[in-house]
């Protein structure tokens, strides 16, 4: 597969159980083909994306002792912010050639979570930057709820098999912002090779070039969405629990030619998790003697404690 396909949102949403169909099946073969797709339809507004936009393009602009006061030591980078050049691919020791900010789950509306989840952290400089990431987080969660469902009916699954699991789970809003590049990078890429952790991953923000997907001919091909698509794509976490049926998919950030060095880049992903108790074993009907079991049983949280460590964020 050359190109990244397309799907619409609206027609699982339809009352046309033909369309509703072709869209599962669309979309269950586009994931395992190549493990992204772009997607119309979804729930996040564009101005709301506009607005996020602006947010955090205020925000990387901060002075550097600012942005490191937002800075979670012992966090694992999950909640706040990240400095440049401190997370790396997995299996690298090279920093990316990026900083970031998490959003999760907005304690303050769900009081409950609290001890389950560490708190989101308000930038106070800022007055709508959390208030507008919290918008976006619940349209993008509420996306991936819709599109999980149509994934579940593609394995043969109850449509409501993931909810129970992704309702109040662990997901992530990350803001990237991929600095100018001012000196020639030593080995160092925007964001090196590398399989996502989560389920799936819902990303705005890649109308620009860079992001680059490889597919099952081990070619790298370019995603690019368009001003009104999600890149979306699927995660370890789902590969793991389809057996690899759904294989997760190798992307980057690749450096722009020298030329373009002097453009920042910013990027926002969805991490879509699930509660950390949800079993990632593999689905027994996704096992047979074609396909032998391929991982071994954990469940979500240990998973993401494992890969964060991989990734330099947590000792």
């Amino acid at each position: 597969m050359q190109h990244i396909p397309q799907a619409n949102l609206n027609d699982f949403l339809s009352e046309d159980p033909d369309r509703k169909a072709a869209f599962v099946q669309h979309v269950g073969a586009s994931f395992k083909e190549i493990g992204f797709l772009a997607l119309k339809g979804h729930f996040l507004e564009e101005k709301l994306q506009e607005d996020l936009y602006r947010e955090i393009k205020t925000f990387f602009a901060l002075p550097t002792k600012t942005k490191e006061a937002y800075e979670i030591q012992g966090g694992g980078g999950q909640r706040g912010y990240t400095g440049f050049g401190k997370e790396h691919a997995e299996g690298r020791t090279t920093g990316d050639l990026k900083e970031f900010w998490h959003f999760g789950q907005d304690l303050d509306a769900q009081p409950k979570l609290k001890g389950i989840y560490p708190n989101n952290i308000h930038v106070k400089e800022l007055q709508n930057f959390n208030k507008v990431g919290n918008e976006v987080y619940k349209k993008l969660e509420k996306t991936a709820e819709v599109l999980l469902q149509a994934i579940a009916l593609y394995l043969e699954l109850d449509a409501f098999y993931f909810d129970s699991y992704i309702r109040e789970g662990n997901s992530i809003l990350r803001a990237i912002h991929y600095p100018p590049i001012t000196k020639a990078p030593n080995e160092a890429e925007r964001a090196a090779a590398h399989g996502d952790i989560n389920l799936i991953t819902l990303l705005m923000g890649s109308q620009g070039g860079g992001l680059q997907v490889l597919n099952r001919n081990q070619e790298w091909i370019d995603a690019i969405a368009g001003p009104d698509e999600l890149m979306i794509n699927i995660g370890d976490m789902l590969s793991r629990l389809t057996n690899n049926h759904l294989p997760s998919t190798i992307h980057r950030v690749v450096n722009p030619p020298p030329e373009e060095w002097g453009n920042a880049r910013y990027s926002l992903p969805f991490f879509m998790h699930p509660i950390p108790q949800m079993p990632l074993n593999c689905l027994p009907q996704m096992i047979d003697a074609a396909h032998p079991k391929k991982y071994e049983d954990i469940d979500a949280g240990t998973f993401l404690h494992q890969r964060l460590v991989a990734l330099g964020l947590l000792k």
